[in-house]
């Protein structure tokens, strides 16, 4: 096995895991954003539901743990190392400890399955900052790319919505709508990318995998200032217009997020729970990816896919291929140019203001 990187670094949002890191981490989160104050309040009051404490980061820790069994057992046999852009362990915290162990190069696999700005470039330039805050620009970090269409991912979700669809009494299962659910963002920023494009067509291959026709790609958790347009219909919104055309069941597939953030927790298992008892509308919520086998398998064949090229199949669903592993340098814009290194450990072209 010809293994040119040494190490896996996981990089992901991150969470607060008690009341007291809550107002800290959402200070870090909407730094630079123009959201109002009460909808920071509000969020936090979600999170105060719960303790304090989001599920992202123990998620985290499964899902490390179950890729590094199965990496130790079949190989490549490379450490794993985890850093968040907004809570512990940060990502240059994370960055001073692989210099420090002597790692030269890593490959990073990012927690989101569709490019944007927030689940693709944002992260490269996290790593661009959090490299010189730790001064270790000599630690090359190459991405691993967004697996929308593996099949492994489609099986996985695909997995997940038939036994959703299973908790649907038999005899009006044919007839249950299927909401597939993503994070919106905002217009502006969509445009720039193909989160879009991916998500719908993530949608249409688990549906025709599970073989479902009633279904429909909506949004939830949309922030911002209301006058900003953002991608819609909302879940909440979707949900009464379906129960007003007669429908009696309802399962919700959060096909954009991979394992339950407190946007699954509050925003579906919650709020959108909340509304349906309110409709008298039956609510099935299927299992986010998580530590399935299939799952952390793709991983590692992602990885492999970088390590060993000439052997590897990139493996793909639907007409649209693999997604590139170097991002052009035109790549999930957010608007204005921002650090935009294809390769973490390149030089990054900042904005204006940020020179």
């Amino acid at each position: 096995m010809n293994q040119s990187y040494d190490a896996i670094l996981f990089v992901s949002f991150g969470g607060p895991e008690g009341i007291e890191d809550v107002m800290p981490f959402l200070e870090n989160v909407l730094r630079g954003k123009n959201v109002p104050e009460a909808r920071m309040r509000e969020v936090a009051h979600h999170y105060e539901l719960f303790d304090g404490i989001s599920p992202i980061n123990e998620q985290n820790r499964l899902l490390i743990a179950e890729l590094g069994k199965l990496l130790e057992r079949e190989g490549p046999s490379l450490p794993i190392y985890w850093g968040n852009r907004n809570w512990h362990p940060m990502l240059a915290d994370t960055l001073r400890r692989m210099k420090t162990d002597g790692i030269k190069r890593a490959l990073a696999f990012m927690t989101s399955a569709y490019s944007s700005y927030s689940g693709c470039r944002q992260y490269r330039e996290n790593i661009v900052r959090a490299q010189a805050e730790a001064s270790a620009e000599d630690l090359q970090i190459d991405k691993l790319r967004v697996f929308y269409n593996h099949p492994l991912f489609v099986e996985t979700n695909t997995e997940n919505l038939r036994a959703a669809l299973d908790r649907i009494p038999a005899e009006r299962r044919d007839r249950a709508h299927v909401a597939f659910t993503a994070h919106s963002i905002p217009l502006a920023m969509a445009t720039n990318c193909d989160y879009e494009i991916q998500l719908k067509e993530t949608c249409r291959l688990v549906a025709e995998s599970a073989q479902v026709e009633n279904w429909k790609l909506v949004y939830q958790s949309r922030s911002g200032l209301p006058t900003q347009a953002w991608l819609e219909p909302d879940i909440c919104d979707h949900l009464r217009k379906l129960k007003a055309t007669g429908a009696q069941d309802a399962v919700i597939a959060p096909i954009g997020f991979i394992s339950d953030h407190m946007e699954v927790l509050y925003d579906l298992d919650t709020e959108a729970r909340s509304l349906c008892e309110e409709l008298n509308l039956n609510m099935v919520r299927t299992q986010t990816a998580g530590t399935h086998p299939k799952f952390v398998r793709m991983i590692r064949e992602l990885i492999l896919e970088r390590i060993n090229p000439e052997t590897t199949t990139r493996r793909a669903l639907g007409a649209r291929g693999a997604n590139h592993d170097v991002c052009p340098a035109d790549c999930c814009l957010p608007g204005a140019m921002r650090p935009a290194a294809a390769i973490a450990s390149a030089t990054p072209e900042l904005a204006p203001a940020e020179r």
